[in-house]
């Protein structure tokens, strides 16, 4: 199967073990072409200590402590 003229990304879950590798998935799926809506994104941090922020066209994401999938 092939997705052509996937213009979005929906419930996409990208996990990292670093603030870092985070950084470079959220910046490299936009890079692509997805449209990312900046409102709906969301950063859950579990067993960390960074406070570095996550950003998308220089906007910080929003942090969250759950996340509820609807």
């Amino acid at each position: 199967m092939q997705l052509d003229d996937l213009d979005f990304a929906d419930d996409l879950y990208l996990l990292s073990h670093t603030q870092q590798q985070m950084q470079e998935k959220t910046t490299s799926v936009a890079a692509v072409g997805l449209n990312i809506h900046k409102g709906k994104s969301k950063v859950l941090r579990y067993n960390t200590t960074c406070n570095n922020r996550i950003t998308l066209n220089r906007e910080a994401l929003e942090d969250v402590k759950t996340i509820i999938d609807q």
